[in-house]
């Protein structure tokens, strides 16, 4: 019997591993066996620490290099020793377009059109993209913004079933970078898979899907943005009042499962139970009679997730890499991406 409850996968990676230089010590391992499993019409993100093997992972998922060891297939197709047969229905987009600056926006377009299958005419192009009115500007007076528009445009020529965006917001202004943030919003409503790389976590909150997070050439945890920050405490934090003296002659209520640290008279309260333990605070304090000053109360956030990865060691990866590797859950560590259970 078929199992449809997830849509099926078209691009997988397993065991995926990539070395630059010799086997030796002067050679460099920038991927370790990373597994990774991306849905039909789904959008994925890939975050990672600087150095953490982003654009060796694309590069391989692209087809523009040969995994040292691993699988890898796009569409089914392994895309650098199928890659004729897999270009035509891809689309890539690079952090850096390197289009002539003398060519017009148009020229641009056209030229690129005559190396891709059934490629969009030039107006068809730009429309999506917001591009049409500058079709005859010259490539060089575009500005950042226009100008990652233009590499996106280049990408959609040929109506790919699979889009890889290499740090599509990369050095532009929030105004530009919210454009094309809904153009790739727009992308995934259209069904296209997406697989994109970014800095901006905001972006990738706002966009994904699912998303994974590296480090070390691993992936570190991955799922739903929900499900990578469930293993991350809410955090509440306030002030007690002057008058009250020190936080140990207080008598806080019992707070279950909750870490409390105090420096001075301001308190950080950690839980996996926001709701109930600020419930808890707040009735303490109306007891009292006390006024928590700069009261903030906030779930975990993406950012904290990341963070305590950067933070962490290479062993930390290593172990994380065989949990994930093994399939079985953890209980701070997710299940591998793309795992149905």
């Amino acid at each position: 019997m078929t199992d449809t409850s997830h849509p099926a996968p078209v691009i997988e990676a397993a065991g995926l591993r990539r070395r630059y230089g010799p086997a030796d010590e002067r050679g460099f391992d920038a991927l370790h066996g990373l597994d990774l499993t991306v849905r039909r019409g789904e959008l994925f993100a890939l975050l990672g620490t600087n150095g953490a093997g982003k654009t060796s992972a694309m590069e391989l998922l692209e087809g523009l290099a040969a995994p040292t060891a691993g699988r890898v297939r796009v569409l089914g197709l392994d895309p650098y020793r199928e890659r004729a047969a897999l270009r035509p229905r891809i689309g890539i987009m690079l952090q850096e377009g390197g289009f002539p600056g003398d060519l017009t926006v148009a020229e641009t377009v056209r030229s690129w059109a005559g190396l891709t299958s059934g490629a969009r005419p030039v107006d068809e192009a730009l429309d999506p993209v917001g591009l049409r009115h500058r079709r005859d500007a010259r490539v060089k007076q575009l500005s950042g913004g226009e100008r990652r528009r233009l590499d996106l445009a280049v990408a959609l020529l040929g109506r790919p079933e699979v889009v890889f965006l290499d740090e599509p917001g990369s050095g532009l202004d929030p105004e530009a970078r919210a454009a094309v943030r809904q153009l790739v919003r727009g992308l995934r409503e259209r069904g296209t898979t997406v697989l994109l790389t970014t800095h901006h976590l905001q972006e990738a909150e706002e966009l994904a899907d699912r998303l994974a997070i590296m480090h070390h050439g691993r992936i570190v945890t991955g799922g739903t943005v929900a499900e990578v920050i469930a293993g991350h405490p809410a955090r509440i934090t306030f002030e007690l009042p002057e008058r009250r003296g020190p936080y140990g002659t207080l008598g806080l209520p019992a707070l279950d499962g909750a870490e409390v640290t105090a420096e001075g008279r301001r308190i950080t309260v950690r839980t996996s139970a926001l709701q109930t333990v600020l419930t808890a605070l707040l009735g303490w304090a109306a007891r009292h009679g006390i006024t928590l000053a700069g009261l903030d109360a906030r779930s975990a956030s993406l950012e904290e997730a990341f963070l305590a990865v950067a933070a962490g060691p290479a062993d930390a990866a290593d172990a994380a890499d065989a949990v994930w590797s093994g399939g079985v859950p953890a209980t701070a560590v997710r299940p591998p991406i793309g795992d149905s259970r």
